[in-house]
């Protein structure tokens, strides 16, 4: 299980890379756009929603890839020593 979300990091970097891509250039066709609409939906895709994504993907599948993911088991807390008692 391990392996496959060290491989579905990947996929996930690629996947923002692909997606960072496409949007940038569809995006910047709407900017060359001739309504107005379509320029101020492209700068919002192109400055807002661009960023967030593919920032979002890539920082994921890197996680993905560091192994941030992975089963660890929990380490309990030294116990406190205090002068009550339970």
């Amino acid at each position: 299980m391990e392996l496959l979300k060290k491989y579905l990091g990947i996929v996930w970097i690629l996947l923002g890379i692909y997606v960072g891509y496409s949007q940038i250039t569809d995006s910047l066709t709407k900017i060359g756009s001739d309504k107005l609409e379509d320029r101020v939906f492209g700068w919002v895709i192109l400055c807002v929603l661009v960023p967030i994504v593919v920032g979002g993907l890539i920082l994921f599948g890197k996680y993905a890839l560091d192994g941030e993911y992975d089963f660890k088991e929990r380490k309990s807390e030294p116990e406190r020593r205090s002068g009550a008692k339970k």
